[in-house]
């Protein structure tokens, strides 16, 4: 197979780029020559959002297009229509933020989603991941993969989401773990995206897919307790309900990441019907793997995550933390 990775040297990119690297694959990795791509795939230089941005992409001939862009749609419109007639499919990694909020737990694909066109700038996230979907959707029809990713977790991670905790746990001591403990999570990580996604595109599927674990795959307490046992940190969970935090004013997923009290916004994030996925062939490691070798990839590189510029910092500060849990 001969895959065009646009992106390629960061977290979902660049997982995907090692797991075609690592099938044998011949890949190509077009990029703003930012951060080095991994050993083994082909080079082109070039930025989506400068005029004549694409030009290294004027030739060749691909089996599969992969796509993480999360800008304008504009970008995806002008690569998926250059690319129509010389690649075999298009996979576009989306976000289950096309949705339409509010959403009922059990939503599955025909659920409605937010408004986009391929045509727009950059306005919001939700619309700009779907006005992509439309712009691969419109070049490439039903050659077109559009893969919903949820929650994405797993090493290289640059949003600070499950790096956050581990270091945490690593510190020890007495920990605001937010409850319940039974919380279900839904989250994919980004090996098993990686695999899925390269193993569908192959056997040729199209159309939407929600890619995240069944709800509940993972819960609060066993996604703390594998923090623990990974760091070796000894860290005292002390579980807090939801309205203490909230009365704290400590905010959910940002301070606390990760986490979202039970109501509808954990409904819309942790709740999706992912039948058709796994039906396609999905299979999600546990959360003590993605963990544990989250944590190792973090002690490799000296235990700070690379972070996105355009995201903000995760994690409550440790003065208050121990504020709320009165110490």
């Amino acid at each position: 197979m001969r895959l065009l990775m646009l992106g390629g040297t960061e977290f979902v990119g660049r997982t995907i780029t090692e797991a075609a690297l690592d099938r044998g694959w011949q890949v190509t990795v077009f990029h703003r020559g930012h951060h080095a791509p991994p050993a083994g795939a082909a080079v082109l230089h070039g930025d989506r959002t400068a005029p004549g941005g694409l030009a290294a992409l004027a030739e060749g001939e691909w089996d599969l297009v992969v796509d993480t862009w999360g800008g304008a749609p504009t970008a995806v419109r002008d690569s998926a229509r250059l690319l129509a007639d010389r690649a075999g499919r298009y996979a576009y990694v989306s976000s289950r933020s096309v949705y339409a909020y509010p959403a009922p737990a059990g939503l599955t694909e025909d659920g409605p989603v937010v408004d986009g066109s391929p045509d727009a700038g950059s306005t919001a996230y939700a619309e700009d991941k779907r006005g992509a979907e439309l712009a691969a959707l419109d070049a490439f029809g039903d050659r077109a993969l559009l893969v919903r990713a949820g929650l994405i977790l797993g090493p290289y991670e640059n949003v600070g989401r499950l790096a956050w905790w581990l270091n945490r746990a690593a510190r020890g001591g007495p920990m605001l773990a937010p409850g319940p403990r039974d919380l279900p999570l839904q989250y994919i990580d980004v090996r098993d995206l990686a695999r899925w996604t390269l193993d569908a595109a192959a056997a040729g599927l199209g159309g939407p897919y929600d890619l995240v674990s069944p709800s509940g795959h993972a819960t609060m307490g066993t996604l703390l307790d594998a923090c623990a046992a990974a760091t070796g940190g000894t860290p005292e969970l002390r579980w807090t309900g939801a309205a203490a935090i909230e009365e704290a004013g400590i905010a959910p997923w940002t301070e606390l990441p990760v986490w979202i009290p039970e109501g509808e916004l954990h409904d819309y994030m942790f709740a999706s019907d992912v039948t058709r996925a796994l039906a396609a062939g999905l299979v999600c490691r546990p959360v003590e793997e993605t963990v544990a070798d989250t944590w190792a990839w973090l002690r490799s590189i000296g235990g700070t995550a690379p972070m996105r510029p355009d995201v903000p910092e995760k994690g409550i500060s440790a003065e208050r933390e121990a504020a709320l849990l009165g110490l």
